[in-house]
């Protein structure tokens, strides 16, 4: 072995050990892309953002078991006082100030408030449950633009590589044209309609890379990847997937269940609100008068006991709130059936497509075969002379897309199949 050459594949080693990039290319998954788009997108900031709400909520929510301490404090005057209406012989009763002054401290707690705050409580995290899934269900639909995006480069690079093919096949018949200009067999416009078409399809080389590209930049915008013309992309493998026994778990229907939850604890916390209230309160002050009306001067005083209230006025609108109630469950089960009954045509359709795909390519391998030998039989016509060059292209082209159909039906497979994934979420 050449000396150089030898040298050349051992540094080749020793940066290949230091430097993968060099030793293979980039390859990636349409799962990875799920994953890191899931990772990376910026509405997945939110959900951290509402469990540290509810968990806030929460606390304040619970905190009305604990005492509340309220101050207050009164100045009056008044035009009369009590007084007694007899005179005492012997006693001088004085007469009780017209100007009064009161500040104190009260302390109630509540031994039983209706059930009101757990009510709340619950809809506190039923509220952020509820939250929860409409970012699910945002997060979730991203599936949807990777799969284009994915099958759109996977497609792409089918057609770049048919592109090729085509590309080498009119050059090896561009030197065959020359070669009959020699013998007599084709002329100078023969030479130039398959330059023409040599150029057409370099043309169309660079719409497709100008696509691809477009196509690259999204994904990498979305993965936060550099993804480029050297990233490997995986085909995905059909395996033994029964879209038969999938189930539906896509995450609008969570979304329902949350929001019918929200209502039942709506409609607890409008029973919890006729319910009385029973609690423990304790009172001290100072003042002019205090307790004792006749004293007059200031003094202190303390007042402890239990106190009970019943707002009966809650029992006049109850059947109205609860009625209202019923309405938005009911509006919430329209839109659950609305969105099955959407979401079955939809599958109901890529099940079309995927049978009316399936049947193509059965016919493809049949139809490029036939094409193949329709261009060989016409490549031996214009050899001997009795075909026309133009004629020649007609064939080659038709042969190249037929081979170009059947890898956009075996995408459209896949993209079909990885369709019906996502409108059942699996």
């Amino acid at each position: 072995m050449n000396k150089s050459l030898t040298k050349t594949i051992f540094y080749f080693i020793i940066l290949s050990s230091f430097f993968p990039s060099f030793a293979q290319r980039a390859i990636i998954s349409i799962e990875e892309c799920y994953e890191l788009t899931n990772s990376n997108y910026p509405l997945i900031k939110q959900f951290e953002l509402i469990e540290l709400s509810k968990e806030f909520n929460l606390s304040n929510a619970n905190k009305g078991y604990l005492p509340q301490v309220s101050f207050f404090g009164k100045a009056t005057y008044q035009s009369d006082v009590t007084e007694l209406p007899i005179n005492l012989p012997g006693m001088n009763i004085k007469k009780m100030n017209k100007d009064q002054y009161q500040v104190g401290v009260e302390i109630p707690q509540t031994l039983w408030d209706g059930d009101i705050i757990s009510s709340q409580m619950e809809i506190t995290k039923v509220s952020s449950e509820i939250e929860r899934q409409k970012i699910e269900k945002e997060m979730f639909a991203l599936r949807e633009r990777i799969n284009q995006i994915y099958f759109g480069i996977l497609l792409l690079n089918e057609q770049l590589k048919q592109n090729d093919l085509l590309q080498s096949e009119l050059l090896a018949n561009f030197e065959k044209v020359t070669s009959y200009m020699q013998n007599g067999v084709a002329n100078q416009t023969d030479l130039a309609i398959i330059k023409v078409e040599i150029l057409n399809v370099q043309q169309r080389k660079s719409e497709l890379l100008a696509m691809k590209n477009s196509y690259l930049q999204m994904l990498s915008a979305f993965t936060e990847l550099k993804i480029d013309n050297d990233t490997e992309f995986v085909v995905p493998k059909l395996g033994n997937t029964e879209l038969s026994s999938l189930i539906n778990l896509r995450p609008e229907l969570k979304l329902f269940d949350a929001q019918n939850v929200f209502f039942k604890n709506q409609s607890n916390t409008i029973y919890a609100a006729v319910k009385p209230r029973i609690g423990l309160f304790l009172q001290g002050g100072y003042g002019n008068p205090g307790l004792n009306m006749l004293k007059n001067a200031f003094s202190t005083y303390y007042i402890g006991g239990v106190r009970f209230s019943w707002n009966l006025g809650e029992f006049y609108s109850i059947s109205n709130k609860l009625e209202l109630i019923e309405i938005n469950h009911k509006t919430i089960e329209s839109q659950r059936e609305t969105f099955l009954f959407n979401n079955r045509l939809q599958i109901l359709q890529q099940e079309s497509e995927i049978e009316k795909l399936t049947q193509l390519l059965k016919n493809d391998d049949e139809i490029i075969s036939l094409r193949n030998k329709i261009k060989k039989s016409a490549e031996a016509k214009v050899e001997n002379g009795i075909m026309t060059v133009t004629d020649l292209l007609r064939e080659i082209n038709a042969e190249n897309f037929a081979v170009t159909q059947k890898s956009l039906h075996e995408i459209q497979l896949l993209m079909s199949i990885y369709n019906i994934k996502y409108l059942y979420n699996n």
